[in-house]
């Protein structure tokens, strides 16, 4: 019998391989620079922390955050263990699905904006920088590992997607069909439409210099991150409504998958992350209504492209009747 698919293609092996196990070691290492720092400033120690860093003043909310972060980031060696391990692919799909979007949200804004801060750096766009909060080389090696991370982390987790859920894989965006309510898409799309001007108009701004809600016209590497959280919003709508309106119906269902998953994910994750230490206290004379308003917007906006995404999964199981694919 002639197979209808595509045999041009290189194939996945069913069972993870050499290329997975070289990436999941990759990944685990990645880990171990950012681990080792986290653990020591929760021990007390100042290393990597200039004097008169803030980072010094609040140091009850400092080992409070770095513990959890230590965990968030161990939690990351688990993950590549369902990525990799034969019972990974009979794992509950939010075992895997959950912490995986977690972590692409967290990482996205990092591989896309600290390269971009180096380069701007080497043309000598560096004018306006506040004292850093951390020693250079802290950055340096923990955004080095996390961009080494994420790269790891994402070839397991495409490789992991086209050995469990391939029908996903070679869908077209034309054959997708709503599941259950007709009207939950349209909605959560509308949503995400209607919300998203706000916060993406004001972070263009800020990329662009601007003032607005900010105590300062932002430096360099801040205008830098404005632009990402802008990227992500966009990444975010754009998904959204491609994958609500099923347009252009030849695209394959991976490509808004993707983009929604990037932009919900670094949404949602960044602007929770920087609520965090406003609604703490450990912010508040930095935190002006506008910045919180901005904030609170992007994690509505975040959370509306989520749940478009799981509608849109859902549809896709029910299509195909693979309830793993949910």
């Amino acid at each position: 019998m002639t197979s209808t698919h595509d045999t041009s293609r290189p194939r996945v092996p069913a069972v993870p391989g050499r290329a997975d196990r070289a990436a999941a070691w990759l990944a685990v290492l990645a880990c171990l620079p950012y681990l080792t720092l986290k653990t020591a400033w929760v021990a007390g120690s100042p290393v990597g922390i200039p004097p008169g860093s803030p980072l010094l003043d609040h140091s009850l909310v400092l080992r409070l955050a770095n513990a959890g972060t230590v965990v968030m980031d161990g939690a990351v060696i688990v993950l590549v263990l369902l990525l990799v391990r034969p019972w990974g692919l009979r794992a509950p799909w939010w075992l895997l699905l959950v912490p995986a979007w977690i972590a692409t949200g967290l990482l996205l804004p990092i591989v896309l904006g600290y390269p971009a801060q180096l380069l701007a750096g080497l043309l000598g766009a560096s004018g306006g920088e506040a004292e850093p909060f951390l020693a250079n080389w802290v950055f340096a090696v923990v955004y080095g590992g996390f961009i080494v991370q994420a790269l790891a982390l994402g070839t397991l987790f495409a490789r992991y997607v086209a050995r469990r859920w391939p029908d996903v894989v070679r869908a077209r965006l034309g054959g997708l069909r709503p599941g259950g309510s007709q009207r939950a898409p349209q909605w959560l799309a509308a949503g995400t439409l209607a919300l998203t001007p706000l916060p993406l108009a004001l972070q263009l701004a800020w990329a662009a210099g601007a003032s607005a809600g900010l105590d300062a016209p932002g430096s360099v590497n801040s205008r830098v991150v404005a632009a990402t959280h802008a990227c992500a919003l966009l990444l975010a709508v754009a998904g959204t409504l491609s994958l609500t309106w099923r347009r252009p119906p030849r695209l394959p269902l991976g490509v808004p998958l993707a983009a929604t998953w990037l932009g919900s994910g670094a949404t949602l994750c960044w602007a929770l992350w920087m609520l965090l230490p406003m609604v703490s206290g450990a912010a508040a004379d930095e935190t002006s209504p506008l910045l919180l308003l901005v904030h609170l917007v992007r994690t509505l906006v975040g959370a509306l492209a989520g749940a478009g995404l799981v509608v849109a999964l859902r549809a896709r199981a029910g299509r195909t009747g693979t309830r793993g694919a949910a």
